[in-house]
């Protein structure tokens, strides 16, 4: 029996991915569990592995192609076996076509179809109402026409910069005279942008500090070092003792480990702590899994893999899903302090500046200690002050006090 061979939707309120590319020709035969197409997402490339066992056939989908989550791009099947084909209604121009056949329709975000005719997404809709955006003299960049959210973001940018007093528009075309031309983002970089923009519009955000004594922290990852080093070849970091204690702490506050969504807020079970890296021209976040019952040698561990396979663009689907709470740690670039912008739907984030030594208050008399700022970043829609400065009470003294 044939196994269809889909788009997939690797974070919540994905609508398309773009395919990087096929790891296998038409034709040859795949195994369940092989790497069989990488796709990216605003997080980064992440490798799919194939559904089943079969011969890939019926591939309709090229790299570079920008393609609607759910729907079939490619089927592997038995020898002497055709692709499956279903007579369908192509819902643009409503001519009959053979199209390769795809799952349930419910399996993909339902398309609207503008006055124009092309399809669009109910997100790009959203933000043609919002921007004022004509869909009728659109044309979409998806592989089937489809308009999408950044087609809708660059005609709404083309229309704000077509009045003669636009300023910035005309400085932009001096600078193109003038040899200066934009550079290039990828796409990876453009979605990052969209999501963030998205996040600081949309979510009501709002923020606590705290400034800790980080003494006992690196007293503990001292201690710690030599035996994780030698036991799993790995070298403790402060991420990882952070990881551990804040994940620890989130399951006593489970408000922070939470999400918002349109028919309430949804607490999760577990505790899944994603972690921003720099990549080359991004960022992405690459999650721990059920950090809160991982001992702190694992979490080392499964950092230093997911730093490792991120740089390398070999993130997959399990590793940057299911994410319910963000750490940021910007220490190691000798940042004092900052606040970050959260990842929907997560309800929190916690930015973590450098250990430093500071002049501070010991028992009455000056003293320097080593200092850091932990900044926590909040979804005022799940999480209230006092929750919040809760959570940084019973944190700090988690870090303060790591031996407990």
């Amino acid at each position: 029996m044939a196994v269809s061979v889909v788009m997939p939707a690797l974070e919540m309120a994905q609508e398309t991915g773009k395919l990087v590319s096929w790891l296998k020709e038409e034709g040859d035969p795949v195994r369940k569990g092989e790497i069989l197409l990488e796709v990216e997402t605003d997080k980064a490339v992440v490798e799919v592995e194939a559904a089943g066992d079969g011969i890939l056939a019926g591939v309709t989908a090229k790299p570079g192609d920008v393609v609607q989550v759910g729907r079939t791009i490619a089927w592997l099947v038995q020898p002497g076996e055709a692709p499956p084909a279903t007579a369908s209604r192509d819902v643009a121009t409503g001519r009959r076509t053979d199209t390769v056949a795809g799952p349930p329709a419910a399996a993909a975000p339902t398309v609207g179809v503008p006055t124009g005719g092309a399809r669009i997404s109910p997100k790009a809709r959203r933000l043609a109402q919002e921007k004022g955006v004509d869909l009728s003299r659109l044309k979409g960049s998806g592989s089937g026409g489809e308009i999408l959210a950044d087609d809708i973001l660059a005609a709404a940018n083309v229309a704000l910069g077509s009045g003669p007093g636009d300023t910035a528009t005309q400085s932009l075309e001096s600078g193109r005279h003038r040899g200066l031309t934009p550079s290039p983002v990828s796409s990876i970089g453009r979605l990052m942008a969209e999501r963030t923009t998205q996040s600081w519009t949309t979510v009501p955000h709002f923020f606590v500090t705290r400034d800790l004594d980080a003494g006992a922290l690196s007293a503990a990852r001292e201690r710690m070092l030599p035996a994780i080093d030698r036991s799993h070849g790995v070298k403790v970091t402060y991420t990882d003792l952070l990881v551990a204690i804040a994940a620890r702490t989130l399951t006593k506050h489970p408000r922070l480990n939470a999400s918002w969504t349109a028919e309430g807020i949804v607490s999760h079970e577990d505790v899944n702590i994603a972690l921003a890296m720099a990549v080359e021209n991004a960022v992405v976040t690459a999650v721990i899994p059920r950090a809160d019952r991982a001992a702190v040698a694992d979490i080392a561990v499964r950092r230093r893999d997911l730093a490792e396979r991120a740089r390398a663009g070999r993130l997959q689907p399990s590793d940057i899903a299911g994410a319910t709470f963000t750490i940021s740690n910007l220490g190691m670039f000798e940042v004092d302090a900052f606040t970050a912008i959260i990842v929907p739907p997560q309800a929190a984030i916690l930015a973590v500046g450098a250990i430093a030594d500071r002049v501070v208050p010991v028992d009455g008399t000056p003293g320097v200690r080593p200092m850091m700022t932990i900044t926590l970043s909040c979804d005022h829609r799940v999480v209230d002050g006092a929750r919040a400065a809760e959570f940084m009470r019973d944190l700090a003294t988690a870090i303060t006090s790591p031996q407990l």
